[in-house]
């Protein structure tokens, strides 16, 4: 009889069996020790028998490997296997997710625009392999520079040979930095060529980051202005990002934080026209609608889409006041296209409507109005300056303020005609245009699309941890939003192709391991079995597969 012994306590036996014709047939079973509990002693007890060796059914034991497996760490799988193999295990680190970021890397050719930016420099310093380790941070275990070293040395595989060092970061921002424009041109170039992406419309917005400190230290950059965040007490500087109807962005620009939307409109323009885009259309946010932007971004024959404040100029007020019926695009959406001035100043404007969004907005002021008489109820118990700071502080309510008004007596009262107005344009959203030749369909579901740069600053803010920026340097920031922006690339590529987000491909992909072993004639490293949803994600990214085990080395 043989015995295969596990750990765990149970463990597989074969026992031989002599026929009468002298014969022997072989069965294997599942056993454990169990004690006998009058006489003390251990006996063998068959949990389960898999009957004759030469008849097992290999294809079922397999599957039950497979699922037990599914208990058992990737460290643990890679001993066992090391064990059977003579290998002295090591250490393991996730590598799935290095991998794919690498491959994208490759795919797009960001190696070979580094690669070209490094020819005609004397650096000995890894710079290319550097940028990159400090992208695949972004995306994978966001940290500060000083903390990538270790990440890079301890926790993760890059396939890096030479080791990153703190001062090679920051050389490598130094040059990327000094590399900027034309790596952003050919990055987006060869994604938009390798991509196949539509380059005729590009959304473009805003938002800024703050930093907590108090001097800005004569920084161009840094500076107080209204935050996003409603941190107006502390600096910050506002960051662009232009992004295409795909949701791929395609550049980024870092601006002061004291400057105002509008402002960033003829830097952007210009940048982009350097590019030679041909005829772009820009979407942008009701920040950005003023007439002197509105004339920079039909400059050299470019149009635009532009989202309108429902309570703005006079000539917004007329558009929506026009007469017509809405045509129903999908349930979500309705549209009617109305123009307003006459000659040259005449205007297009699509005023779209949603169902779904006019009832939210109806609840929402049902919940106002209602919170609006429980103040005004309280508000007039009070009296002296207690009730001066409760009204006025109740006029500059945010969502309260505006359906108020204050009578000749000085008493608070709702305004219904207020009521009657929001009423009006709940679930609306308006927008203008200068190009004559997209339908209005085309208009109102491109400014749709504009959420996908707002999805992009949630990313880079939130999974790419865009703060806090532990840099204080006008230019070590820039460079930082820069590796941010190599990030987010990578990060829209992947949820383009595959169809899910990053996170979950991220947690998937964080369960490759690569082990590292010793054996008598060098070192080995070896990639855990990949599960059909990691080989997937590989196929869908044109990524090519990587061999189990490396080169003993």
């Amino acid at each position: 009889m043989t015995i295969h012994a596990f750990s765990m306590g149970m463990y597989v036996r074969t026992i031989k069996r002599r026929n009468k014709d002298g014969s022997e047939v072989e069965y294997v079973q599942l056993a454990h020790n169990t004690r006998h509990p009058e006489k003390g002693y251990s006996r063998a007890e068959v949990v389960y028998s898999f009957g004759r060796r030469d008849q097992l059914d290999v294809a079922a034991l397999k599957r039950l490997v497979s699922s037990l497996s599914r208990f058992i760490s990737p460290e643990d799988i890679q001993d066992l296997e090391a064990q059977s193999a003579g290998l002295k295990f090591i250490s393991s680190r996730p590598a799935g997710g290095a991998l794919l970021l690498k491959g994208l890397w490759e795919r797009i050719g960001i190696d070979r625009c580094l690669a070209n930016a490094l020819k005609h420099t004397e650096f000995k310093a890894p710079i290319s392999d550097a940028i990159f380790a400090m992208v695949a941070n972004r995306a994978l275990a966001p940290s500060s520079k000083l903390a990538v070293e270790e990440w890079v040395a301890k926790d993760v595989h890059l396939d890096i040979e030479a080791p990153i060092k703190v001062q090679h970061l920051y050389r490598s921002m130094d040059f990327l930095l000094k590399n900027a424009e034309a790596i952003q041109e050919k990055v987006f170039w060869t994604t938009a060529q390798l991509l196949n992406l539509t380059v005729d419309l590009i959304f473009f917005d805003t938002t800024n980051t703050y930093f907590e400190m108090e001097d800005t230290n004569d920084s161009e950059l840094l500076a107080f202005g209204k935050s996003k965040h409603k941190r107006d007490d502390l600096p910050q500087v506002t960051i662009g990002l232009a992004v295409t109807r795909e949701g791929i962005p395609v550049r980024c620009w870092v601006l002061p934080g004291n400057q105002n939307d509008a402002k960033c409109v003829d830097t952007v323009q210009k940048d982009l026209n350097d590019w030679r885009l041909g005829n772009v259309i820009w979407a942008m946010d009701r920040g950005m609608t003023s007439e002197e932007n509105r004339k920079n971004l039909q400059r050299t024959g470019g149009q635009y889409i532009l989202g309108e404040k429902l309570r703005g100029p006079n000539v917004n007020e007329e558009a929506l006041n026009r007469g017509g019926r809405f045509k129903k695009v999908n349930d979500n959406l309705h549209i009617k296209e109305v123009f307003v001035g006459e000659g040259s100043g005449r205007r297009r404007f699509v005023i779209a409507y949603n169902p779904e969004q006019a009832e939210h907005d109806k609840h929402v002021r049902a919940r106002n109005l209602e919170r609006i008489e429980t103040e005004l109820a309280a508000l007039n118990k009070r009296s002296g300056k207690a009730y001066l700071k409760s009204k006025y502080a109740l006029l500059a309510h945010r969502s309260m303020g505006r359906y108020l008004k204050e009578l000749k007596s000085g008493k608070l009262t709702v305004d219904k005609a207020k009521i009657k107005q929001a009423e009006k344009l709940d679930g609306k959203y308006l927008l203008s245009t200068s190009d004559k030749s997209l339908s209005a369909e085309d208009i109102a579901l491109g400014y749709k699309q504009l959420m996908e740069v707002e999805r992009a600053f949630r990313t880079l803010k939130s999974t790419l941890s865009l703060r806090p920026v532990y840099h204080t340097k006008d230019d070590r920031i820039r460079s930082h939003v820069l590796l941010c922006w190599l990030a987010l690339l990578l990060v829209r590529i992947t949820e383009l192709e595959t169809g899910l987000s990053w996170p979950r491909v991220r947690a998937e992909l964080e369960r490759l391991y690569l082990g590292e072993f010793l054996h008598k004639d060098g070192r080995v490293l070896q990639y855990t079995e990949l599960t059909q949803n990691q080989r997937n994600l590989f196929k869908k990214l044109n990524i090519k597969l990587p061999a189990k085990i490396k080169p003993i080395g």
